[in-house]
């Protein structure tokens, strides 16, 4: 089992991350193609989200070994900012500017009072 391979103190930050970069283009990939009907975005978006909570579940189950559920929780939302300023960038083609940069660094300044003790 891959729980006994890995750490949970890394497990959950990976399969995070792959959680993240699937639900990413579960809810903007579409974007790249308006002109499809909408129908079609939503049944494509679950497709993908359904892929997504095959890797959020185990995230949190396994994290929960080693953080606390705020910890978890803050952790997806700092990954979901990095993995979402990769995709809009390199996959939707959108510059991020100075304005972003500085609220990402603040959020994670506030991520880093809920990892005081870990850190």
């Amino acid at each position: 089992m891959v729980s006994n391979l890995i750490p949970p103190a890394l497990l959950a930050p990976i399969l995070l991350i792959l959680s993240n970069v699937f639900m990413t283009f579960a809810w903007y990939g579409h974007l790249k193609y308006k002109e499809s009907p909408l129908l079609w975005a939503i049944l494509a978006s679950w497709g993908i989200a359904l892929v997504e909570y095959c890797f959020a579940v185990p995230a949190n189950r396994y994290g929960s070994a080693f953080y606390s559920v705020a910890e978890l929780k803050t952790m997806q939302e700092v990954i979901t900012l990095l993995v979402f300023a990769g995709f809009s960038t390199f996959y939707l083609k959108e510059q991020l500017g100075w304005n972003h940069a500085v609220g990402f660094i603040l959020i994670a300044a506030g991520a880093a009072f809920i990892f005081k003790d870990k850190i």
